[in-house]
């Protein structure tokens, strides 16, 4: 089967943007302690390096950042505004930043154990609408920093879509950045209720 098939670092050492279109309709596994939770990615935001000034990267490499300095297939998880990790797969080749936002996902998978991550979710659509609900659902922190997600043996593991048709996926602005805030690099995919709501930038990422 597809879902089978573990996303390869051939696979994601491409450009930001081309990454961001095979990851929608991927599935991210998360094995913990707790439990085994999976998502269907329905929404992710694309960046690039030295070109894109709303990337981390931008500025050039930092502790903080080293993750998306490659190689592919990695997970860049970050802390955000003092209470919530956020989740990227990085792409492009070693030495060459870039990196792709998890955005949102459909829970597919260890539904129980992300309701009771997420005790606020009003439903099953909010389990994960949203990049911090995403890494919550799934149990992702700092921990996880760097592991690889095309490792079989790794307890965070990306596995191949389907295949979305082209006229299903819609393209807009990035969401909460101080910069570059018009650049059309969130995809995501239509009909998903559990794509998160749109927030003009002007916050920093």
């Amino acid at each position: 089967m597809t879902r089978d098939r573990l996303l390869t670092r051939a696979d994601l050492a491409v450009d930001p943007v081309d990454a961001a279109h095979l990851l929608l309709g991927s599935r991210f596994e998360a094995v913990t302690d707790e439990g085994t939770v999976a998502a269907r990615i329905v929404e992710v935001e694309a960046y690039r390096g030295a070109d894109d000034p709303a990337s981390h990267s931008y500025r050039g490499r930092t502790a903080r950042n080293a993750v998306m300095w490659g190689p592919a297939g990695h997970l860049y998880v970050y802390f955000v505004y003092g209470m919530h990790f956020c989740a990227n797969v990085v792409c492009l080749t070693e030495g060459v930043p870039g990196a792709v936002l998890l955005r949102a996902g459909e829970i597919t998978d260890g539904s129980e154990l992300a309701a009771r991550r997420r005790p606020a979710a009003r439903n099953a659509h909010d389990l994960a609408r949203g990049p911090a609900r995403l890494a919550s659902a799934l149990g992702l922190g700092r921990e996880h920093n760097g592991a690889d997600l095309t490792d079989p043996a790794s307890p965070l593991r990306l596995y191949a879509g389907d295949g979305i048709p082209p006229e299903q996926i819609r393209s807009g602005p990035r969401v909460g950045v101080a910069a570059a805030h018009d650049t059309p690099w969130r995809f995501w995919l239509d009909g998903s209720r559990a794509v998160s709501a749109y927030r003009r930038g002007g916050k920093p990422r």
